[in-house]
């Protein structure tokens, strides 16, 4: 990414940082997670980070852009296996930034309540911190995919659900970890702070509303 573009330079290095930030929290530990931010819609393009990285030391250099094919526009770098996801919730739900991390209580309640196909969360008061969300008793569903080594072809049923359900913040894959999004960077980092919270909460107590 030598002499990279302003916007793709400047989001590079957010990622990273927000990559060193989401490992010392135990939330991307060895080369897991991936993180995504919008350059453009017309044509779409994105920075997201490069498959097996570690997200603790992410280079920026290494961070590329994708166009709305998920193809690398260098022709050579790899981006993240799941980049498909990346584009099906961007496109889903006009997403600036998609954020995606492998933390103990995620990838543990995506495994206990895969049979529900999803988690229900309610009385809270960091339910407050999601966009839309005015109330503690508000009750937020979070779908669980199955995980899959094929997300070409599984994304488009994770598209076509973000777009039936408009009051979705998040979903959860099975084994797997969390994704959520957010309108820029700074609403999808909040997003996964009250999300992770959320999510360890409901664990530690071993119940959902």
């Amino acid at each position: 990414m030598t002499d990279a573009p302003p916007l793709l330079a400047d989001a590079a290095a957010r990622l990273a940082e927000m990559g060193r930030d989401f490992h010392a929290r135990g939330w991307v530990l060895g080369t897991s997670g991936n993180f995504s931010a919008v350059l453009g819609q017309d044509p779409l393009r994105l920075a997201i980070t490069p498959r097996g990285a570690d997200k603790g030391r992410l280079d920026p250099e290494k961070v590329l852009e994708v166009d709305g094919r998920g193809a690398p526009l260098d022709g050579v770098s790899r981006p993240s296996d799941e980049v498909r996801l990346h584009l099906a919730i961007v496109q889903a739900r006009r997403a600036g930034a998609v954020l995606h991390t492998h933390s103990v209580w995620s990838t543990l309640l995506s495994e206990s309540h895969a049979s529900d196909g999803g988690l229900a969360i309610s009385g809270y008061e960091m339910l407050k911190g999601l966009a839309g969300v005015t109330t503690h008793a508000h009750r937020e569903w979070v779908p669980i995919f199955e995980n899959t080594q094929d997300w070409e072809a599984a994304a488009p049923a994770v598209e076509t659900l973000l777009r039936e359900r408009a009051d979705v913040h998040a979903f959860l894959i099975r084994g797997h970890g969390l994704y959520t999004w957010g309108r820029d960077l700074a609403e999808a980092r909040r997003h996964l702070e009250v999300l992770e919270f959320l999510l360890e909460v409901v664990g530690r107590a071993g119940r959902s509303a």
